[in-house]
């Protein structure tokens, strides 16, 4: 509860501006991208520097009021959903590219810079940074931090956790720490720079963050294979890795997300096919060349029913858009978009591919499949309405079903959306009772009046005690 005296004290601190608890606000901030979930904060606080942040989660941790980072509020966990009330803190103010450094290949900036424009700025100077989540035209750096987002390059790229090098971080107690470094070696004690990149705001605030860059890429390719099965397709994702051959990007696509997509978009998608694997490949132009020509080869000996080279960097990157806009299209449908996320070997996606299927019909509900097919990543997303409780009730069995095959196959819960809260109920599948009892000792031990994005991660009842066999 925020006592008037203690709205007087952030007004302080922050400026009347930088305060808002007006009902408009609240609601603003009271939900994120997930569907699911709303609940009303207190108030919304916009600080403007790391001392404000810092006074501000002193007072906070004195009053055991709770705080929630919140970026653009994109992610699909309900991870900045204010479930315990609080304060929203939002990082508007924080929107700087601090440094980028051409001899160490960094680039510094603070955590509400927006991912697409911090993108922008460093392949201006020839660099690349190659963390790409779909939402990066609006999603923040602070938000890519806190979830350690993926994207379609995360094949051949990796996360965002691959690319931090150094995080400035105020603790719940208010303390400033500087984790890492400009630094390709630091084995300096544990490894706090990981430690934060995905803990979702539950263990610190993140106010500045030094990330690696790497030179851009000489070249790139783009393919679009066609596929009547759906495990054909899924064949030639594990066949293609299987060869050794690692592509930028390794997308899969179902025929009801291509539909959708093609619906929205309008490009020329074909939607006569069971899936369509879209292809991509960068470094030198004759690496390109040759990997493009075994990939075709790999496909068309996977049965694809045609394999086709983008013959512009226009049309490519209108595949590309297509791809990214997958959730937007779908979202127009149905009052409820649900998407989720599991992960799997990349040796298991057929096995995964033709259950969630099996699911989908033993439950009768609508799942399109798309996903980052290369790295194992799959996205089921649900069209329903969540007003028909009876429906919900099955769509939540579905995807608990999901969830438990991707762990029967050596996956896990969520590749790159976060548990949060939709995912909380599910942890156990994954690490077990042991495993979550050692993060809730990592989580009391830095955040004992746990006002850090409280409610989060940790479940208050899971929905079924399973045990997964692997």
């Amino acid at each position: 509860m925020i006592t008037t005296e203690i709205k007087e004290a952030l007004i302080h601190l922050v400026g009347t501006e930088n305060y808002d608890d007006s009902k408009v606000s609240k609601l603003v901030y009271s939900y994120d991208a997930t569907p699911q979930y709303q609940s009303m904060p207190a108030a919304v606080v916009a600080p403007r520097n790391k001392e404000e942040v810092a006074e501000i989660v002193k007072l906070c941790n004195t009053h055991y009021i709770p705080i929630i980072p919140r970026g653009s509020g994109t992610n699909l966990c309900a991870g900045t959903c204010p479930t315990e009330g609080g304060i929203v803190l939002l990082f508007k103010h924080f929107n700087s590219i601090l440094e980028i450094d051409e001899e160490n290949l960094t680039v510094t900036v603070e955590p509400g810079v927006i991912t697409l424009d911090m993108i922008k700025a460093v392949e201006a100077k020839g660099l690349f940074y190659p963390p790409d989540p779909s939402s990066m035209k609006i999603s923040t750096i602070g938000g890519n931090i806190n979830e350690n987002s993926g994207g379609l390059r995360g094949l051949k790229y990796g996360v965002t956790r691959d690319y931090v090098l150094a995080l400035e971080v105020v603790l719940p107690s208010g303390e400033i720490i500087h984790t890492g470094g400009k630094l390709a070696k630091d084995v300096a004690g544990y490894d706090l720079t990981r430690l934060f990149v995905g803990a979702e705001g539950t263990l610190g605030i993140v106010t500045q963050a030094t990330l690696k860059l790497v030179p851009m890429p000489a070249f790139k390719m783009t393919m679009l294979a066609l596929y009547h099965d759906l495990e054909s397709a899924a064949n030639s994702v594990s066949k293609i890795i299987a060869n050794k051959i690692i592509p930028t990007t390794l997308e899969f696509l179902d025929q009801a997300t291509l539909k959708v997509v093609e619906e929205y978009a309008q490009i020329g998608l074909p939607t006569d096919v069971s899936a369509v694997l879209l292809i991509e490949q960068d470094g030198p132009m004759e690496v390109v060349q040759e990997d493009m020509k075994k990939l075709a080869s790999i496909c068309q000996q996977e049965q694809a029913v045609s394999v086709n080279v983008a013959e512009s960097e226009e049309e490519a990157d209108s595949l590309r858009t297509a791809r990214r806009s997958a959730l937007s299209a779908m979202a127009r449908l149905k009052p409820t978009t649900i998407l989720e996320d599991a992960t799997v070997p990349r040796s298991e996606i057929a096995k995964m591919v033709v259950s969630i299927n099996e699911i989908a019909d033993k439950y009768e509900v609508n799942i399109c499949t798309f996903g980052h097919a290369g790295d194992g990543n799959l996205h089921p997303t649900c069209l329903t309405d969540a007003r028909d409780e009876e429906e919900i009730k099955r769509v939540e069995k579905a995807f608990e079903d999901i969830f438990i095959r991707a762990v029967e196959l050596g996956g896990t819960i969520t590749g790159e959306h976060g548990v949060g809260m939709m995912k909380a109920p599910y942890l156990h599948l994954k690490l077990g009772d042991a495993g979550i009892n050692a993060m809730q000792a990592i989580k009391q031990s830095l955040d004992p009046n746990n006002i850090m994005n409280p409610a989060k991660i940790f479940a208050k009842d899971t929905r079924k005690r399973v045990v997964v066999t692997k």
